[in-house]
Formats: structure tokens, C-alpha cells, sequence
């Protein structure tokens, strides 16, 4: 029997429901206006599915996205010993935080991109007790206010695991609420119980504990001075990795897919140098005279885990400077094998505790991430010079010849050996021919 494809009946005529356009008017009505303060973002699965791991807090949950997931809750307790240590440590009573908060409730909603569920206060204490946490551990890790008996600066398993936790782009408090809560109080030292706090900001602290991980450039005075905004912690790694604005490239950019670009082996197998690049600008390589210089790259698992949350931030974040995306893909563009690793290596760029496959294998896989390109590619200039360089007979044969008769002081005085005794062979040839020919007055 074949089913009807007809409508039903329209139940609004029944009077059990309102009518359909007062309906959808409501649901029109009950959306929530969309905010330029979005910064906080779940991870899109197409991201998720390659390195699940990358992104998901492994100890601790911060903030409302990852709140109460049962394999987090092993650290909610910490995290209560920690607001508790806090507030013994500041003049500050509690309702004065909570007050904080609630005033800033609307624009810290505001700063997720997913509909946040939790009550006023079930939110309220989310944000309070995982920012007096992270607060807290910044205040133990600073060199003039660490503590005896610390479950977990003391514990190094367990920094190893929570560090990473802190910078990935789910587990984000926003920035400003860090610093109004830490704006609030007044730090006493737990040893002498003085105010220590002349001076002391959130920068300092923060500056202090990332800089165990490398991040420890000069652009930490101009952030802190400065107007520019931080939005959160992934925000503000991303901010370091970055030239100055006055340094940016504006000229000879290219849309990604028509750059094509040599391995490092091929590059120096033409002739082109390697060299460390001074400087802390993660993104800052530059290609000049036939010398290629790379900023110096720490690769481990947590700096390969900070490296895919920038990629997935600017995705999510960033219309049109995808900076870190384009870095990530001209790294993966250099390196196609263990011998390009090995050359980083050798050349002292790479810093890892990885062999040359393995973290041959580790960037393949970071710059095979399906990552969007909707712009146009930062090192487009960069890319031409190399090929340019690359692509000249004249520079293969110099290179050539350096590496197959140059490359060790024997093989240099064997090639000089060599050439005299071509000459000494050419002379003794012309001498017998100009002896052997008969004189014009014969």
C-alpha cells in the first residue's frame, strides 16, 4: 500500500498549539545576539578526529566547556585547596569575588562561542574556583612566592600534565577576569606575611611560567604596556610567536595553492645555507644571499599539542591572518623526510629528544592537519626567492662541487693535487709537442 506524501492536518486549526508563525517568531525571538567578544571556541571535529588528544584537558577541566567531565574530576578537589590558599593569601573576602564575577557575567558568557547551560551561580562559581586556581599556581610557580608541600608544582608528573592542559583552546578562562581578580587583592608573602605586591601583575606571573616553556621574548614589555588586548592564554602564545606589526610582510603574498616549494635536502643540495635565526618570533624566517634562517624550534609533545591548538584557534578566530597556519605548512613543505630533520638538527634548530623519523613523522602529521586556507600565504615572497635560487644551474654546480670535492680538507687538497697534476701534465704535453716540432729554419 503506498503512503500518502500528503501534509497533516494542520493542528493550529484544532487550537491544541499556537500557530506556525507565532512559533517560529518565538524561536526567532529567544536567540541570543551573536557577540564580538567570541573568543572561546569548541574544537570542529574534522580537527578533533586527527589528534583527539591535542585538544581534550587531560587533568583539569578550566572554565564551563569541559566542566564535569568524569575524567576531570579527579583535580576539582586541588582546585578547591587552591581557591582556599588564595583567598588565605589576599585581603579580599570572598564575596567580593563572587560579586566580581556576577558584574562580569554577561560579557564572560559572551565569550564562548557555545551556548554556556549552567544557572548564574553554578557559572559564577565555575569561573571563580578555576581562576583562583590557575591564579594561584602562576602566584607557587613565581620564583619569590613558591611553597612547601605543593601537590602539584612538587609533583613533576603531575605539572607535566596540567601545563599542557592550561593552553589548550577549550579550557580557556577569558584574560580580563584573570586580571580583575588579581587586580583585586593584595599578595602577601607566605613566608614574612609583607605585602608583596608593588609591581606585581598578572604579566609577571604569567611571563614567569610560560617562559619555562620557551616563550620568553622581549615582547612580553610591549603586551604588557600596550592597548592591545589578550583574550586569553592560546591568545597571548600566538601574540609572542608573531613579528612586531611594523615587521609584517605586506608585499609579494600568494594565494597557498600556487606556491610549491623544495625540501630542505633539496635546498641545500642546491646550495642554500641554514642557520638559526635570532630572535624569539616563531613565524620570522627569512631567505636572503643563499641563507636560509629558521627560528629555533623546541618540538615535544606539549609544544606539538600548543602548536595544533594556535592552528585550531586561528581557524575558529582569525578570518584572514592565518600566520600560524602558514607556518605549519611551509615547516611541513621543508621537511618530507628524516634527512631534512637531521639537517635542522645539525644546523641547531631543531631542539628534540625525538629521533630524526619520529619527528620527521610528528611535523608531516601537524602540516597534513586539514587546515583551510582562505587567504593569501604569508611567505608567498619567501617561497619565489627559494625557487628562484633553487631553480639556477649556476648555484647546483657550485653546490655540487662543494659538497662532492669541497666537503673536507682531505678531499680539498686531493682536488688541488689533482688539478696541479692535470697542469704539470698539460705543461710536460706542450713542451714535448713544442719540442718534437721541426724549426722553421730547418
Amino acid at each position: 500500500m503506498e503512503k500518502s506524501n500528503q501534509a497533516a492536518p494542520n493542528d493550529a486549526r484544532k487550537g491544541s498549539v499556537v500557530p506556525l508563525e507565532t512559533s517560529i517568531r518565538e524561536e526567532l525571538d529567544s536567540l541570543s545576539p551573536l557577540s564580538s567578544d567570541c573568543c572561546i571556541y569548541k574544537i570542529p571535529d574534522r580537527l578533533r578526529r586527527v589528534n583527539e588528544r591535542a585538544y581534550i584537558p587531560d587533568v583539569v577541566s578550566i572554565g564551563p566547556l569541559n566542566h564535569g567531565n568524569e575524567a576531570l574530576k579527579a583535580m576539582e578537589e586541588h582546585k578547591l585547596r587552591y581557591l582556599q590558599y588564595f583567598l588565605h593569601r589576599t585581603n579580599v573576602s570572598l564575596e567580593d569575588y563572587i560579586k566580581k564575577i556576577r558584574d562580569r557575567e554577561e560579557k564572560l558568557r559572551s565569550c564562548y562561542a557555545e551556548p554556556i547551560k549552567f544557572s548564574s551561580d553554578e557559572f559564577v562559581r565555575i569561573i571563580l574556583v578555576d581562576a583562583a586556581f590557575v591564579l594561584e599556581l602562576l602566584l607557587r610557580d613565581f620564583k619569590h612566592l613558591k611553597q612547601e608541600g605543593d601537590r602539584i608544582l612538587n609533583k613533576p608528573y603531575m605539572l607535566l600534565d596540567v601545563v599542557p592542559d592550561l593552553l589548550k583552546v577549550e579550557n580557556q578562562l577569558p584574560f580580563f577576569i584573570l586580571e580583575d581578580i588579581f587586580d583585586l587583592e593584595i599578595i602577601d608573602s607566605p613566608s614574612s606575611g609583607n605585602n608583596t605586591s608593588g609591581g606585581l601583575s598578572i604579566f609577571n606571573i604569567t611571563e614567569a611560567f610560560l617562559g619555562q616553556l620557551g616563550w620568553d621574548n622581549d615582547k612580553w614589555k610591549i603586551i604588557s604596556s600596550s592597548s592591545s588586548k589578550v583574550e586569553h592564554f592560546v591568545h597571548l602564545i600566538r601574540t609572542l610567536c608573531l613579528p612586531l606589526e611594523s615587521e609584517f610582510q605586506t608585499e609579494g603574498r600568494q594565494l597557498i595553492e600556487t606556491v610549491k616549494i623544495p625540501t630542505l635536502t633539496e635546498l641545500h643540495q642546491a646550495g642554500v645555507k641554514l642557520k638559526v635565526r635570532s630572535g624569539k618570533n616563531l613565524v620570522d624566517i627569512q631567505f636572503a644571499d643563499g641563507i636560509l634562517e629558521i627560528p629555533k624550534i623546541l618540538l615535544s609533545t606539549t609544544h606539538l599539542w600548543i602548536l595544533e591548538n594556535l592552528v585550531a584557534f586561528e581557524q575558529c578566530h582569525c578570518i584572514y591572518d592565518n600566520y600560524i597556519n602558514d607556518y605549519v605548512n611551509i615547516m611541513g613543505r621543508f621537511v618530507s623526510t628524516p634527512k631534512d630533520v637531521e639537517l635542522l638538527v645539525e644546523y641547531g634548530i631543531l631542539d628534540t629528544h625525538y629521533n630524526a623519523s619520529e619527528a620527521s613523522s610528528m611535523i608531516t602529521q601537524l602540516a597534513s592537519k586539514p587546515i583551510r586556507f582562505l587567504h593569501v600565504f604569508y611567505y608567498g615572497t619567501l617561497c619565489e626567492d627559494l625557487n628562484k635560487y633553487y631553480r639556477s644551474s649556476w648555484n647546483k654546480w657550485k653546490a655540487n662541487l662543494r659538497q662532492n670535492y669541497f666537503n673536507t680538507p682531505w678531499a680539498s687538497i686531493s682536488v688541488f693535487a689533482a688539478v696541479v697534476l692535470l697542469l704539470l701534465a698539460l705543461i710536460q704535453t706542450v713542451c714535448s709537442v713544442i719540442s718534437a716540432s721541426p724549426s722553421k729554419h730547418e
